[in-house]
C-alpha cells in the first residue's frame, strides 16, 4: 500500500510538471504573438506617413515613456523597437515559431544576417536549447563555423534547416571554439592540463561537440604486441552509430598524429565495433595546421579522420562571416 501510495504521489507530480510546462509555453506563446501585434500597430503608424521608429527616434521614446506609464514594466525603448523589428521580420505571424519563447526572440532580433538568424532559430526549436544556450552559440558564431565546410547550396540549406547529421563530416567544425575552458589567451599549459579542464567542463564541451554525443572515456587504452597506446577522449554518437575518437594536440597537427589517430580508428573497427555500429571517427584537435600538410597526410586514407583547429576564446565573427559571403558570392 505504501508503494502504491508513493507511485500516485510521483503521477501526480509529472501531471503537475507536464500541464506547468503547457501553461509557461501557453503564456510565451500569447506573449509573442501581442507583441508582434504591438509591432505590427508601430509599423501601421509609420505607414500612415508619421515619424518612422528607428531605433534612435522620438516616436521610440515617446511610446516607451507612455506605455510604461499606463501599462507598466515591459516596455523600455529596446524592448518596443524589437517588438517592431519581430513584425518586420515576420510579416505574416503564421511564419513565427511557436517553440521559441520572447527571450529567444530578443537574441535571435539582433541578428542582422537572415541566414544565420533563421538557422538559429531552426535549431533552437530542434535542440529545445536555452536563452543561455542560445547566447553561446551565437557568440561562438557556430553558423559560420559550421557553414565553412559547406558550398553555398549547403549554407542556404543549413540556414533554412538547421545542422542535419547525417554522416561524419556533418559533426566537424573548424574551429571548435572551447572559450568556457577560461583559458587565457598566452598562457602555458600541457595537453594534460587541456584534457582535465576539459573533462572538468564536459557539459560544455558536448555541448561544442553537437548533438548525439556521450562520454566513453578518457586516456583509453590500446594495447598491441606489448605496446600501449592511449586515446586522450572517447565517445558514441548515438545518431551516427559511431564511436568518436579525439586527440588533443595544443601545438600543430602532424603527419605522424594523423597516422597515429589511423592506428586508433583501424583498433577500433577490428576490436570495439559492435554489430549496428558504423566505422569510427576520429578527429585531431589542434592549436594550429597547415593545411597542405593536413592535405597530404590524409591523401590516402579511406578512414574517417578529420583534422580541426580549436580557439580558446571566442573567434573573429566579421571574419568569418566575410569568408561564408565569399562563398556565397563566388558561386552566383
Amino acid at each position: 500500500m505504501k508503494q502504491e501510495y508513493n507511485n500516485l504521489i510521483e503521477n501526480i507530480g509529472e501531471i503537475l510538471e507536464l500541464g506547468r510546462k503547457k501553461v509557461y509555453s501557453a503564456i510565451n506563446s500569447i506573449l509573442v504573438k501581442t507583441y508582434w501585434e504591438i509591432g505590427k500597430n508601430i509599423v501601421e503608424f509609420e505607414q500612415k506617413g508619421n515619424e518612422k521608429a528607428d531605433y534612435g527616434s522620438s516616436l521610440l521614446d515617446n511610446l516607451s515613456k507612455d506605455l510604461k506609464i499606463k501599462y507598466g514594466k515591459g516596455f523600455s525603448r529596446s524592448n518596443v523597437y524589437l517588438m517592431r523589428l519581430l513584425y518586420f521580420k515576420y510579416p505574416i505571424f503564421q511564419t513565427v515559431s511557436g517553440k521559441l519563447s520572447w527571450s529567444h526572440f530578443v537574441e535571435l532580433l539582433i541578428i542582422d544576417d537572415d541566414l544565420e538568424r533563421s538557422f538559429y532559430e531552426k535549431q533552437c526549436e530542434k535542440d529545445n536549447w536555452s536563452v543561455r544556450e542560445l547566447k553561446r552559440q551565437i557568440n561562438s558564431a557556430l553558423f559560420y563555423r559550421i557553414a565553412l565546410s559547406k558550398d553555398k547550396k549547403g549554407v542556404l540549406e543549413l540556414s533554412q534547416k538547421g545542422q542535419i547529421i547525417e554522416k561524419p563530416e556533418d559533426l566537424i567544425k573548424d574551429p571548435y571554439v572551447l572559450e568556457f575552458l577560461k583559458i587565457p589567451e598566452n598562457e602555458k599549459y600541457s595537453e594534460k592540463d587541456l584534457e582535465q579542464k576539459i573533462i572538468d567542463n564536459l557539459q560544455y564541451f558536448l555541448l561544442e561537440l553537437g548533438k548525439g554525443f556521450s562520454f566513453i572515456g578518457r586516456q583509453f587504452r590500446i594495447s598491441l604486441g606489448g605496446e600501449h597506446f592511449f586515446v586522450d577522449l572517447v565517445f558514441y554518437n548515438i545518431i551516427l552509430k559511431c564511436f568518436v575518437l579525439i586527440d588533443l594536440k595544443i601545438g600543430k597537427a602532424t603527419y605522424q598524429d594523423v597516422g597515429q589517430m589511423n592506428l586508433y580508428l583501424n583498433y577500433f573497427k577490428k576490436e570495439e565495433m559492435k554489430k549496428g555500429d558504423n566505422e569510427p571517427v576520429g578527429i585531431i584537435l589542434s592549436a594550429y595546421k597547415n593545411d597542405l600538410t593536413v592535405e597530404y597526410a590524409l591523401g590516402s586514407i579511406s578512414n574517417k579522420l578529420f583534422v580541426s583547429k580549436y580557439k580558446t576564446y571566442l573567434p573573429d565573427k566579421k571574419e568569418l562571416e566575410n569568408k561564408i559571403r565569399k562563398i556565397i558570392e563566388d558561386k552566383i
